[in-house]
């Protein structure tokens, strides 16, 4: 089953990226969603969180939504998984002033160090679940394709043999690539080995002439005018070549285009996929990467007509992924956000016998007093001396939202008589209203950031150890002017403006101190810069967001800026006497911040 309702975020992105007009015709009967539009079996899916959670998700089903089990349901997989624990996971980020080197999330930190701890076994042990998951979501006609090199390539084969059947092998690929590497002391390496097996090797699709799916890959692709020459003249070149498959050596340059890098460093060249996509998946088939990373695998499934779901682990990847299927004006997918660091880690580690006992430690880390259960019941409260201030720790299985900030604030009149001046929330993470349940409530409560790394130190350490060393930070948020609306023939006009943007505390950003300082400056020079993709909703239903328009830092059609955003929409939407507009900032960093307002 999918997590807990709270934990779980679904978004529908309708690709309609900032132009030069900045105008946008909203209409319900445009968008493709119903009432419940989730439900919609067509959509594709792009999915953040560990893949072990997004494929078990996919195999349930999910009937609060309609979403219906996968199980058997998926005709080809691809996947790329990581090679080498000593690769470097850090994600270059160009701002205003200069680049910053981000290390990579908690999330990402902790699957990592799982995926590597004791080596080439971890790793086994990382990859052996998803394997076996990968084959039970695997249709009887299905093929899944292995991407690895020399580090761990012929252990994983013995996997495959294993989970798939010997007799389901069916091709081990050479991706032979051009190198101009050379060195004294080996041959030089210049391949990465491709496994192939089937579900059924008796009944799965083989394409042995690919040249229609090729012809046409091309037309879409030169029909597109951002996707140009550099790309084009890669795909006439190929087109050229035997109109047969190639034999089991395939020699396909990376990635050069201009216009296919997304600057990721593992990406794959769209070549590579389309040739596998073509091969063994038919035009309607469901094609799924759970190492989604660029997201070549869904780009190239969508230009060939195939559905798609990619995940990735790692926040960076998902908003590469994102605004690449953007700038490519894919058919509308869903997004949806799955599993939670915090309640993951304490449930896997049994770190505390009871909530109440986490919540006691970390109010005591914070240098609040817990009460006694004589003066309160709820092991959640504690007070800072001498300051009538009231703390509450909130568990890591719940996101933080308006009821929580309601209960708090009620407290602050009624707990032990009342009288207290304020409430100070400490929480894990955070629901879709919380900016605007703080504004509601800013009068009595303030809410503060848990360091997400802080379940990892109490694995290692004692609580005792860690007192003065744990810093709590604000919440990040963003700030609107106040929308506007002109009434006119053709519907409402509706002026969205961003105001201001409040990052969260860099001491909980994953950088090094030269770095951190650097975005300290520019917190307090360029704040909005920091936003690296916004989108709108101008029809909030207060369930789902629809993302009918965006904007990211890349899209310099409207400023010829890479380095900022624009900061203002106009959008021309059905008239209405009174809605509620969702505003979605997601910032440099992965972190998102909500701003419901009511027009």
């Amino acid at each position: 089953m999918w997590p807990t309702a709270t934990a779980r975020r679904h978004e529908v992105v309708l690709p309609a990226k900032a132009s030069s007009a900045m105008r946008f015709q909203s209409n319900q009967n445009n968008l493709n969603v119903q009432n419940n539009p989730i439900a919609q079996k067509d959509f594709n899916r792009l999915i953040y969180g560990d893949n072990l959670l997004a494929m078990q998700a996919l195999l349930a089903g999910d009937p609060a939504t309609g979403l219906p089990s996968l199980r058997g349901k998926v005709d080809l997989i691809y996947i790329d998984p990581p090679f080498d624990s000593k690769a470097d996971y850090r994600t270059k980020l160009t701002l205003p002033g200069g680049d910053i080197s981000q290390k990579p999330t908690t999330i990402e930190q902790f699957a990592y160090a799982d995926t590597w701890k004791d080596g080439t076994v971890s790793y086994l042990r990382m990859l052996y679940p998803r394997l076996v998951l990968m084959r039970e979501l695997l249709s009887d006609h299905g093929s899944i394709y292995v991407h690895i090199d020399w580090h761990v390539g012929h252990y994983v084969k013995v996997l495959m043999d294993e989970i798939f059947g010997k007799e389901n092998f069916v091709n081990e690929i050479v991706w032979h690539y051009p190198s101009m590497s050379r060195t004294d002391t080996f041959f030089p390496r210049k391949h990465d080995c491709i496994y192939c097996y089937a579900k059924d090797n008796d009944n799965r699709v083989f394409n042995a002439d690919d040249e229609l799916v090729r012809e046409k890959y091309a037309e879409t692709t030169v029909s597109r005018a951002n996707y140009a020459a550099g790309f084009n003249n890669d795909v006439a070149g190929y087109l050229k070549s035997d109109t047969k498959l190639s034999d089991d050596v395939w020699t396909i340059g990376h990635v050069k285009s201009k216009n296919e890098i997304v600057n990721y460093a593992t990406q794959k060249p769209e070549k590579l996929l389309q040739r596998i996509i073509a091969a063994s998946s038919n035009e309607g088939d469901l094609v799924c990467d759970f190492f989604g990373g660029s997201g070549t695998t869904a780009a190239v499934a969508e230009r060939l007509g195939r559905r798609w779901i990619t995940s990735d682990i790692g926040k960076p990847a998902t908003l590469v992924m994102r605004k690449r299927l953007i700038d490519q004006e894919v058919k509308p997918f869903l997004y949806q956000a799955i599993g939670d660091y915090q309640k993951e880690m304490l449930h896997g580690t049994r770190l505390f016998k009871s909530i109440g006992d986490l919540s006691q430690v970390v109010m005591q880390l914070y240098g609040a007093i817990p009460f006694t259960t004589d003066q309160v019941l709820d092991r959640n409260f504690g007070f800072i001396k001498d300051e009538r201030t009231l703390v509450y720790v909130d568990s890591p299985n719940k996101l933080t939202g308006r009821a929580t900030l309601r209960r708090a604030s009620e407290a602050t009149q009624s707990l032990l008589g009342g009288g207290w001046k304020r409430c100070i929330v400490l929480a894990w993470n955070f629901s879709f209203d919380i900016s605007t349940a703080i504004e509601e409530y800013k009068q009595t409560v303030e809410v503060l950031v848990i360091p997400p790394d802080l379940l990892d130190k109490l694995k290692k350490q004692e609580p005792k150890n860690l007192y003065g060393k744990v810093r709590f930070s604000g919440l990040q948020y963003l700030t609107l002017h106040p929308i506007e609306k002109q009434e006119t023939a053709d519907g409402d006009v509706l002026t969205v403006r961003l105001k201001d943007y409040v990052q969260l505390s860099p001491e909980n950003i994953p950088l090094d101190d030269k770095d951190r300082e650097a975005v300290r400056r520019l917190m307090a020079e360029d704040p909005l810069a920091l936003i690296e993709y916004w989108s709108i909703d101008p029809d909030y239903d207060g369930q789902t967001f629809r993302s009918t328009w965006q904007d990211y830092r890349e899209n310099t059609a409207q400023d010829h800026d890479p380095l900022h955003c624009v900061y203002r929409a106009d959008l021309t939407v059905p008239h209405r006497d009174s809605r509620a507009v969702c505003v979605k900032a997601v910032d440099v960093f992965g972190f998102e911040s909500v701003v419901v307002e009511r027009v």
